[in-house]
């Protein structure tokens, strides 16, 4: 597979559907039964959603919101709008009407597609004064406010209304190429205002050649896919969706996170790729269970864990006395855990946020393989990626194929290639400002070894990255913070955590409140009340699950705030490390 082999990724779809036809392609479980679409039939749907955005006005560009949880109506939505000619800009299912209003206003979307009511609602609420919107589209049924001025139609509606196109061959994909942008993904900046990333095709079907040649020395057939992580995010919108329709295979929608370990062993998966949390929690699942069996199950299971971190530590090689032993345990151990995940795993890969190495060598060592990567939504999104012929769990691996990666004089990593994005949507100064020179300038701090693979060894942007692979700018949730009388200053944490949490220092008001009332838990409780305030108006990713009251105000004085008085970061969580710790 090589970069030229489609114009776009609309054909890229077309041709692997018209080569499946009849084979399943999108599986989803309804009262429990999974049922697939096939390829023939989803390619009727993505052509019969074309036409019909077409007859809703859509033009040569327009941008297209979609709103929606994992489906094979999501999938067959975004094809259709890149059919049509359009430009999808999806949005996650967790964002607040302010977000919604951003993101349509910014984007100055015609058209929005929603799956249900419970989506659509603070939908309907930020585009209520928004004229440019002119048609919705709902998976589901849904009521609306008959004076809202929508026009609102189902999603068997629009397919008959595609239906009855007189320009049954005129969808629009013939005309896009490579350049043209596929998608607008909206990422957090260090501002705080998401920025809207152009990703073209091409940036996107390079992600798919590189994915390609990385996975090919384990054997690419009849690939199986279990799609979890938001279709929004640009990690699962190029590898769960995009790589697998570019190698014909089969992409399960989970049902939830709760019914990951089930679904896990019904779908049984090939290839699967997530973020360093559920890998964790996965992890944290397994050491349970172990504990809860104890005796000889927890010995045995140890004994395997310890061997095969042994293993990994000494270059893939034990003692020969130990190899016996070693075997054993394969078969009373890792086959079992490995039928945990299905029994049909090739590769695990991991990326989004910084994987632990503690926990790569716990699933090395239990004989499942597991590939990091690196990448940021403004490269497609994937870089580098471990390959499975010689893993450095402490490396993210060399770049992708066709992908350079170099390091500047000040350690950042710089990418170049045809992933790039096409820029920040009407951000000309800003794109100038990261990509420059042909370099896309990473705000990463990293090595190169003389393998070629990138180690990253510190963040020069300060860009909080959850261990689920959500961005945040801290300035931002720190700014909201402030703004609660209670609170004088505030520190946001969360890298590479589960959530954010915060260090605050309380106003001048909240202290002397504290010092005139008897409650030794009266500070607690004022600055607890301000923080659950300032969560009513955050995203869900945004909010803060736990704070330590500090006591002495961060200054520039005690080098704590720089000359700008900017928290100065490292050094708060130098000072204040043991804190933190206690608040996970």
């Amino acid at each position: 597979m090589d970069l030229n082999r489609w114009p776009n990724l609309v054909a890229m779809f077309f041709e692997q559907a018209s080569t499946k036809k009849n084979s399943p392609f999108l599986w989803k479980t309804q009262q429990g039964e999974w049922n697939s679409i096939s390829w023939a039939e989803t390619a009727k749907q993505v052509r019969l959603l074309a036409l019909a955005l077409q007859e809703y006005g859509l033009n040569l560009g327009d941008r297209v919101v979609l709103v929606g949880e994992n489906s094979p109506e999501w999938a067959i939505a975004d094809f259709a709008v890149m059919a049509a000619g359009g430009v999808t800009v999806p949005t996650y299912i967790t964002n607040t009407s302010n977000d919604h209003r951003h993101i349509l206003t910014d984007s100055e979307a015609t058209i929005a597609i929603v799956s249900n009511q419970k989506l659509a609602d603070p939908l309907l609420e930020a585009a209520a004064d928004l004229p440019h919107l002119k048609q919705i589209i709902s998976m589901e049924k849904i009521e609306v406010n008959p004076d809202a001025g929508f026009k609102i139609k189902s999603w068997s509606e629009a397919l008959h209304q595609g239906g009855l196109s007189t320009n049954q061959n005129t969808i629009r994909s013939d005309q896009i190429s490579q350049e043209d942008t596929a998608c607008i993904i909206y990422t957090s900046g260090t501002g705080g205002t998401p920025k809207g990333v152009m990703l073209s095709h091409r940036s996107i079907l390079c992600n798919c050649v590189g994915a390609f040649h990385l996975l090919l020395e384990l054997g690419l057939d009849d690939e199986v896919f279990l799609s979890f992580l938001p279709l929004s995010h640009s990690y699962e919108h190029s590898c769960g969706l995009m790589f697998p329709t570019s190698i014909g295979a089969q992409i399960y929608y989970a049902e939830g996170i709760d019914k990951l370990a089930a679904n896990l062993t019904e779908v049984r998966p090939t290839l699967m790729t997530s973020v360093p949390r559920l890998y964790e929690m996965m992890r944290l699942r397994i050491l349970d269970g172990v504990q809860r069996a104890g005796g000889l199950k927890a010995k045995l299971f140890m004994l395997a864990l310890n061997l095969g971190t042994e293993r990994y530590e000494q270059g893939g090689q034990l003692k020969f006395h130990k190899t016996p032993v070693d075997k054993l345990v394969d078969i009373l151990v890792r086959e079992k855990v490995k039928m945990r995940f299905g029994g049909r795993l090739k590769a695990m890969v991991s990326g989004g946020a910084p994987l632990n190495i503690q926990v790569g060598i716990f699933f090395t060592a239990l004989g499942l393989r597991l590939l990091q990567g690196y990448g940021q939504t403004e490269a497609g999104p994937v870089i580098s990626c471990n390959p499975s012929t010689k893993i450095k769990l402490d490396t993210v691996g060399p770049a992708l194929h066709s992908v350079d990666v170099k390091i500047a004089e000040d350690g950042e990593i710089l990418v170049r290639g045809p992933l790039l994005m096409n820029g920040y949507w009407k951000q000309p100064e800003t794109t100038q400002d990261t990509i420059k020179d042909g370099w896309l300038h990473t705000g990463d701090i990293g090595e190169l070894d003389r393998d070629g693979y990138i180690t990253i060894t510190d963040r020069k942007k300060d860009i909080i990255v959850l261990s689920g692979g959500d961005n945040i700018s801290p300035q931002r949730v720190e700014g909201i913070l402030g703004l609660e009388p209670e609170i004088a200053q505030a520190m946001v944490v969360g890298d590479g955590r589960k959530h954010l949490v915060a260090l605050l220092v309380p106003s001048e008001q909240t202290r002397e409140l504290q010092t005139n009332s008897s409650d030794e838990h009266a500070l607690k409780k004022l600055i607890g009340d301000a923080v659950a305030r300032a969560n009513s108006t955050l995203s869900v990713i945004e909010q803060v699950r736990g704070f330590s009251v500090i006591d002495a105000p961060f200054t520039v004085d005690n080098e704590m705030l720089t000359p700008t008085l900017k928290n100065r970061r490292h050094k708060i969580l130098q000072n204040y490390a043991e804190a933190i710790e206690t608040l996970y």
